[in-house]
């Protein structure tokens, strides 16, 4: 495993006001005057390059950092060390120098760790408890000085399945207050890398954290993170003993059904026979598409004819009131063929109704082959208004005729019918995209267009496992491409080990793989995998209301998750955002009465709008997510949302929005940011922030760190208790309640 750490100045200096700890290593100084006018050392780039031979992963840690106070500084440079990582050929660089890094056991670092929190009042660093240190002194540092330090290990990466497990530790960092647009957020300058030279038998590296990006040159692999990414990383890398790299991990608190996720992981790069395509492109061209819309459609169909190979086949149907092809039926995608099909593009104008029935019929009306995968790209911006105008019937006119192909659906501004377009991507076992009014059609296409370019597998099916496997996400297994991974979430029921078989066909020919695994009744690694399984259910159950209908076994779920995992949704907001909401369950049937009395049922036909649209971008956003970063950045976008049309509906003025951290749902009660969960009848522990009671109990349980940095004042709820951080409380605990304490939060 491999973390990394920022550097932060610790002073006189910086002691009267909170401050974020940064990330890597720690410069804490203990000879700096005050001076209030200055500032204190700041971190300018941290730079982090992973190389990987086999199991063996060398890492090098460049950081530079300068004293912009007026005074002299001098202090200790402190290295948290991973979680049972073992280091070699270890050695640290400050400027030209080579100096001695003294090695500290997790006890002799807890108590500078906690130190440093007590000085700074600020809680980040906790995370860092139960890891040992590195300490080694650091030469005085002049003012305006900048000092270079260089920390250099290797270690053994663990196995995970199939694959070799890569994680590491960002932590916070400060903002600058600038928005993504204007270049990075953050104070400091990083870069994160990984090369893996040799990558012939290497699949593609996935991320359940983060999102990555992948390149190849020559014969090597690299592996980049997001110069503005936070937290834990973990990244799966693949090892290939067939067509496909294979992982499965689990998560099992107890007590309970346990977690696991499925990682299936082709070469970056195409290999062995390809799967040819039939690509439809089937594009809305009627008077509400005119202008811009229209431009970005054009755009986004001619990056399409680009991804089309050699073997590839394309159709073309544009609709307006009448329906018009590029040419009857599929033509092959010659240079010739895709020259005259760009013209034929470039040539089409809006105008007229939009005739649904009349596209759906024609891209429906070519037989298939078992060979080939036919896709069909479907793009609209409004309601049908030609032909068959209601939803239920479009959309089973299409399932009845779609074959095996499948349907990506692409709805454009708020004015969409987003029964129909969720119905025939479920039927068709795509997916459907929504793209606001202002944001770029062709930035949606040309990401999905990216992912189908180079079919690898299609009809992918888990046949077997030692245990049963439920509530799987994605419900069907999509198609498997070149350079793309396929991840599942879902949950296990009982306990065994052994193989778990996959199925499915290369260019009609059948195809078997296998990945080992432990489906353990207890096991608290990999937390991150219920975050993830939660978000996909709640968006796939969110769905299944709009396109089935409410049913309180449907509602109640939703609630239940929804608070468990801190995910508002449109059908139970109100139990949170409502001011004198306490937190208590509310019974399904009243939460069904309300939601039924605010519309919030809306038959098909009526299932449009800005606040339909918005609900059902989210839930595909929810369903589709990756990583816990894309995760995060879903929940946190539908809680500002929904919180925002709370207070519209109830005319109130904008109130701060919810806080989502690790998987819980904060909200501001009277300047107390509470735990969704807490119920007022619940029994509370307070306690004094940084007193002696207050580190006891961090470290009795420490699942209660990351909720500290909510606020100043805060209320984390347990099983059988809950606990509150503040100004006022207990500032010393007896061993015996501090660990009945702990015992009673996790219901022991």
């Amino acid at each position: 495993m491999m973390r990394r750490f920022g550097f932060l100045l610790i002073g006189l200096a910086v002691l009267a006001g909170n401050r974020h700890l940064d990330a890597q290593g720690i410069i804490d100084v203990e000879i700096m005057p005050v001076d209030r006018t200055g500032n204190p050392v700041v971190r300018l780039s941290s730079v982090v390059h992973t190389t990987i031979n086999g199991r063996i992963a060398t890492i090098e840690i460049e950081e530079r950092f300068r004293n912009d106070g007026g005074i002299m500084a001098e202090g200790s440079y402190l290295y948290p060390m991973p979680r049972g990582a073992v280091f070699t050929d270890f050695s640290l660089w400050i400027g030209e120098d080579e100096v001695k890094g003294e090695m500290m056991t997790a006890d002799e670092a807890r108590t500078i760790y906690e130190n440093i929190v007590r000085k700074l009042k600020d809680p980040a660093l906790l995370t860092f408890e139960g890891h040992g240190l590195i300490r080694a002194r650091v030469f005085p540092i002049q003012p305006g000085e900048t000092r270079k330090v260089v920390l250099r290990y290797t270690q053994v990466l663990p196995r995970a399945g199939d694959a070799l497990r890569l994680s590491y530790s960002i932590g916070p960092r400060e903002r600058n207050g600038r928005s993504r647009g204007s270049g990075s957020g953050f104070v400091d300058a990083f870069s994160y890398w990984v090369t893996i030279p040799d990558a012939g038998n290497i699949g593609t590296p996935y991320s359940p954290t983060h999102p990555i990006e992948t390149s190849t040159r020559g014969d090597a692999l690299e592996i980049t993170l997001d110069p503005d990414a936070t937290g834990n990383v973990e990244v799966f890398i693949p090892l290939r003993t067939g067509l496909v790299g294979t992982s499965l991990i689990t998560y099992a608190p107890g007590g309970q059904d346990g977690f696991f996720m499925l990682l299936l992981a082709p070469p970056v790069r195409e290999e062995g026979t390809m799967v040819p395509r039939d690509l439809s492109l089937v594009v809305d061209v009627s008077g509400s598409m005119s202008g811009e819309k229209l431009h970005q459609a054009q755009a986004a169909l001619d990056q399409a004819l680009g991804t089309l190979g050699e073997h590839d086949r394309f159709r073309i149907i544009a609709f307006s009131s009448t329906v018009r092809h590029f040419r009857e039926g599929y033509t092959p995608a010659t240079r010739e063929n895709l020259l005259e099909a760009r013209r034929f593009v470039q040539n089409l104008r809006a105008n007229g109704g939009t005739n649904i029935e009349g596209a759906l019929n024609a891209v429906t009306d070519v037989p298939e082959t078992d060979e080939r995968l036919s896709l069909i790209v479907f793009l609209t911006d409004g309601l049908p208004s030609v032909g068959e105008q209601q939803p239920e019937q479009l959309a089973a006119l299409a399932a009845a005729r779609r074959g095996n192909a499948r349907i990506f659906t692409f709805g454009i501004g708020h004015d969409v019918n987003t029964y129909l377009l969720d119905r025939l991507a479920v039927e068709g076992r795509g997916s459907a995209d929504y793209v606001a009014p202002g944001a770029s059609v062709e930035h949606a296409v040309s990401n999905l267009l990216g992912k189908i370019e180079h079919p690898a597998l299609m009809n992918l099916r888990i046949v077997s496992s030692p245990v049963d496997l439920i509530q799987t996400y994605p419900i069907d297994m999509p198609d498997l491409f070149f350079g793309e991974e396929l991840v599942v979430f879902g949950r296990y029921s009982g306990r065994g080990s052994g193989q778990v078989v996959i199925e499915g066909e290369s260019a009609g020919v059948p195809v078997r793989f296998t990945a080992t695994a432990d489906f353990p009744a207890t096991a608290h690694d990999n937390e991150f995998i219920p975050q993830l399984w939660a978000a996909r259910r709640i968006g796939q159950l969110t769905r299944t209301v709009r396109l089935e209908g409410p049913s309180e076994q449907l509602i109640e779920e939703i609630r239940d998750l929804g608070l468990a995992y801190g995910i508002l949704t449109e059908y139970t907001s109100y139990l949170v955002l409502e001011p004198g909401m306490s937190g208590d369950p509310v019974p399904v049937d009243e939460i069904m009465q309300r939601n039924e009395a605010a519309g919030a049922f809306a038959p098909a036909a009526l299932q449009t709008g800005r606040a339909r649209f918005d609900d059902a971008k989210a839930s595909a956003d929810m369903a589709a997510v990756g990583s816990v970063a894309e995760a995060e950045e879903a929940v946190r976008n539908r809680t500002i949302a929904l919180a925002k049309r709370a207070d519209k509906d109830a005319g109130r003025r904008q109130s701060l929005a919810p806080k989502v951290e690790s998987g819980r749902l904060f909200v501001d009660r009277d300047g107390v940011w509470t735990d969704a969960t807490h119920r007022h009848t619940a029994e509370v522990l307070e306690v004094v922030a940084f007193s002696d009671a207050y580190f006891a109990l961090v470290r009795a349980i420490p699942e209660l760190t990351p909720y500290l940095t909510v606020g100043d004042e805060v209320v984390v709820a347990g099983k059988d208790i809950s606990i509150r951080i503040g100004a006022d409380g207990e500032t010393t605990l007896s061993p015996g309640t501090v660990s009945d304490t702990a015992l009673r939060f996790r219901g022991l």
